[in-house]
């Protein structure tokens, strides 16, 4: 009974952050719900500029013209909500970790989050108006060009995703080394395996064309070698000496 009494306290206190994170998420929606067709233009924006002047968005489904605004805000509201979200897992996962773990977990949570934004920001100031310039510059003479909003909020939330989760490498680069899994030597020793990887992750994670495919790989490419340089920070055996200094204190704490 003893033993299923941490683990129950455990679940609740579980179940709290989950709750406060949904919570947050609800409380953002609410918050931008009323402007949802205003946020849906600002993202459609790259792709009317680059339309020409007759063209226009269309709407396929008799419902699309309400779902989608507010799917794209229930999507914001998770972006903006994202800090509040990892500190609840922050909250939960902390009183577990050893000293220097939690001076390793916290910057890295903050500086995941800046890195997502950015990915985010990339991916809509730079890589839309290339992107969808040209695909309204090739289509063939005689054709117009009307995109489904549905359509194409289902692209950009790719590409958003892409783009965030792509920007993230330089934590991937720092946890792996800081692991002991590799170390920045290694992984500069296999720089040319990681070029092709970059490109071909950029293939998987981008719409079937070279221009949003480079455009992903390149930045990869860029963070992988800050990740390098950050990584070389973080020395996993300074980490273990202070883990045994932490162990050597905890007898000494309990018996006061």
């Amino acid at each position: 009974m003893s033993q299923q009494q941490p683990l129950i306290s455990h679940l609740l206190e579980l179940r709290t952050r989950l709750l406060h994170a949904v919570g947050s998420v609800l409380v953002v929606f609410a918050c931008l719900a009323y402007w949802s067709n205003d946020i849906y233009h600002y993202m459609a924006t790259p792709l009317m500029q680059a339309l020409p002047e007759s063209s226009s968005m269309i709407a396929t489904d008799v419902a699309a013209p309400f779902f989608a605004p507010f799917k794209l805000t229930l999507v914001l509201s998770f972006f903006i909500a994202i800090p509040y979200v990892l500190y609840q897992i922050w909250s939960f996962i902390a009183p577990g970790l050893y000293k220097h773990e939690k001076r390793l977990m916290m910057p890295l949570l903050a500086s995941s989050t800046l890195l997502f934004y950015l990915g985010i920001a990339f991916s809509y100031y730079v890589v839309f108006p290339v992107v969808f310039g040209f695909f309204a510059n090739v289509a063939p003479e005689g054709v117009q060009v009307a995109t489904d909003i549905s359509s194409y909020l289902s692209f950009v939330l790719k590409l958003f995703f892409a783009f965030g989760l792509a920007f993230e490498i330089p934590i991937a680069v720092i946890l792996l080394c800081w692991a002991g899994v590799t170390t920045p030597d290694e992984l500069k020793a296999k720089r040319p395996y990681i070029v092709v990887g970059a490109f071909v992750l950029g293939m998987l994670l981008t719409p079937p064309d070279i221009i949003s495919q480079t455009m992903l790989a390149v930045p990869m490419l860029i963070l992988f070698e800050g990740g390098l340089i950050a990584a070389r920070f973080y020395s996993k055996k300074d980490d273990e000496e202070d883990d045994e200094q932490e162990k050597q204190d905890e007898p000494g704490q309990e018996t006061k």
